[in-house]
Parts: structure tokens; sequence; C-alpha cells
């Protein structure tokens, strides 16, 4: 069986795609994460470097500060939210899309309908549930791996340039890679497989510098998140009798401590410490609704809560979605009461 169901004839597709190519348009989902932009990345980067094509990356938003550092400077990238007459100009004239890490062009918000209204050949790469097979021409799709970045990694050792060697990737790309994997698995904690380990060994010795990687992305916050992230534990995390732990952080909550996007990134992993707790739910507030995010111990669906409470989906034990105010609950004042419900009822 092939690793990850990267068949011959899906890279064979996947090769002419690339061979035909002039001008290649590379994207993800909105509020990109760090898998987001290692993937778009690393393909950029490669395309650019070992293809010479002309290949930019389109986002509906600008990284979080935290993960900027992903998108290395030999990586166009355009932004929806501070370009966006830039990024509809760039999609119509592309004659190839790349979808990367999201399960359809719904995950682009305000690019959907560009992406969707483009008549170009387009390929999907995701590891999310659910992908929207009728809108692309090539799909890699699997939820058994740790990340998109990871998967893109076994395709491009397949392409042309590469050739079955880490080495051959230029080393841009390799180092967006191995820290969009870095961040999806949280640092090998979860949704790590034995060739997530490969990927990381071959990686390291093509020259990545993992010291570095891990110092940008844990050893470089600003004061504001730190402070932030223990307020939001020691005041404003509840638990459950049937192990829900859920952290509420409201705009004042966010406002006051001056916090940046991406900042309370990793806080909705640590309540899984407590060995009561089952599940745990971020709300982080956001206009009209909250942006939720759920982590679970095994035997314990965060996916099942996501797509029945949270208008979302993911994975088995890492989902997220939104929870809408009005029409999910009436006030953002209903959301502690909406989620004690939802343990009463989900985790019963």
């Amino acid at each position: 069986m092939e690793l990850y169901g990267i068949t011959q004839e899906l890279v064979q597709s996947l090769e002419a795609l690339f061979e035909r190519a002039a001008s290649v348009t590379v994207a993800a989902h909105s509020h990109p994460d760090g898998d987001a932009l290692g993937s778009v990345s690393g393909l950029v980067s490669y395309l650019r470097e070992r293809r010479g094509k002309d290949a930019v990356a389109v986002l509906p938003d600008s990284p979080a500060s935290t993960v900027s550092f992903i998108v290395p400077n030999s990586v166009p990238l355009l932004c929806f939210d501070t370009d966006p007459e830039a990024c509809l100009e760039r999609i119509a004239e592309s004659d190839l899309v790349v979808l990367l890490d999201a399960n359809g062009f719904s995950r682009t918000e305000g690019l959907q309908e560009a992406f969707e209204a483009s008549p170009v050949p387009k390929v999907l790469i995701d590891h999310h549930v659910g992908p929207d097979r009728n809108r692309f021409q090539v799909v890699f799709s699997t939820e058994d791996v740790s990340s998109a970045s990871e998967l893109l990694y076994y395709i491009l050792l397949r392409l042309k340039g590469i050739d079955g060697d880490a080495h051959n990737l230029p080393i841009d790309a390799a180092n967006a890679l191995l820290t969009g994997m870095t961040t999806d698995t949280n640092n090998f904690a979860n949704s790590v497989y034995p060739a997530t380990f490969e990927m990381a060994s071959q990686l390291l010795d093509a020259g990545v510098e993992r010291d570095e990687i891990l110092s940008r992305l844990y050893n470089n916050y600003r004061e504001n998140r730190v402070r932030v992230m223990g307020y939001l534990q020691s005041e404003a995390m509840r638990i459950t009798p049937e192990g829900l732990a859920y952290i509420i952080a409201t705009r004042d909550i966010l406002d006051r401590f001056g916090v940046n996007e991406g900042e309370t990134e990793g806080l909705v992993n640590i309540p899984l410490s407590i060995d009561r707790v089952r599940m745990s739910i971020l709300l982080k507030q956001d206009k009209g609704h909250f942006r939720v995010s759920i982590r679970s111990k095994k035997k314990t669906s965060a996916r099942e809560a996501a797509e029945k409470y949270f208008n979302g989906g993911g994975h088995e034990n890492a989902s997220g979605g939104k929870l809408w105010y009005p029409g999910d609950i009436d006030t953002p004042e209903d959301a502690a009461a909406y989620l004690e419900k939802v343990s009463r009822e989900f985790l019963k």
C-alpha cells in the first residue's frame, strides 16, 4: 500500500499539471496556522527553486506574528486582508491553483468565490475530513497523517528535482515543512506516525536546524502572551463534573492584555494535563462569534463535538469551529451555559 495514499497515478497527474503550468497560486485556510504556512511555503519554494515556476502564496489573512517567520523572504506572499485587489488579480492570471491544509475553498472565506470561479485546474493536498473532491482535478487527502506539511513532504520526494532525497529540497522548503509539522503535532505530542519521525530525521540530516525552529516557535513570545495565558488558566478556566475544561477568552480580556493574533496558540492543550479532564475547549471572542478550539484525550471525540455543537470539524482529538451569536446562543454572556450543556450532553 502506498504511503498516505500517494499513488503513482496521483503523482503522475500532479507532475503533468506542474509541467504545463507557468503561474501557480498556492493557498491555505483563513487564520493560517503553522501547518498552513509551512506547507504553503514548502510548495512555493519547491516550485520556484526546482521547477522555475512563477509560484505565489495567496492567503485570506496575514499570518500571526508568532508564526510569520515560517514564510521565508524567498516566498512571495499576498494576503486578502491587506491587499484584496492583488490577490484577486493573481488568482485570475494563474493557470494552476493548489489548496493546502483545507478540505475545500470554503475555508478560504473571502477568497472562496474567486477560487471557485477560476476555470483552471485545481489540486487539493489536505489531511482533514470531508474533502470537496468535486472542485479539484487531483486530490491527495488522508486523515491518517500528522499534518499537511508531512503529506506534502512525501509528495515532493516523488517529484522531479527531488528524486527521493531530502537533500535536494530547497533549504527554505525543508525548514518550512519541518516547522509546519512540528506545530501541528504540538512538538510530537499528538497525531504522530512512524513516517513522521522518518520525515524529521531526513530533514535534520538535510541540514534543518531544529533547535532554531523550536526557539522561534516556543521561546520568542511577548510578555503579554505569558501573562494572559496565566490569567486565563487561573481566573477563566472551569472544569465540569463530566470532565470538560473550558476557557472563555472574551474580547475584554484579550484587549486588557493587548493580545495579538496567534498569542493564545497552545492554550487549549494545557488543561488535558489534568487527570480528570477528558476534553478541553477554548472560546476566543471575535466579531459576532467565538472561535472554538477543541482537544480531547483518546476515546473522546473532539471531531464529533465540533460537528454537533460548534459548526465545525477536524481530527478525532483536535478540532475546531465557531459559536455564533445571535444564532447558536443569544449573547456572548450565554457561552458558559452553552458549554455546560455540551458537557452534560456529550460527556455524560
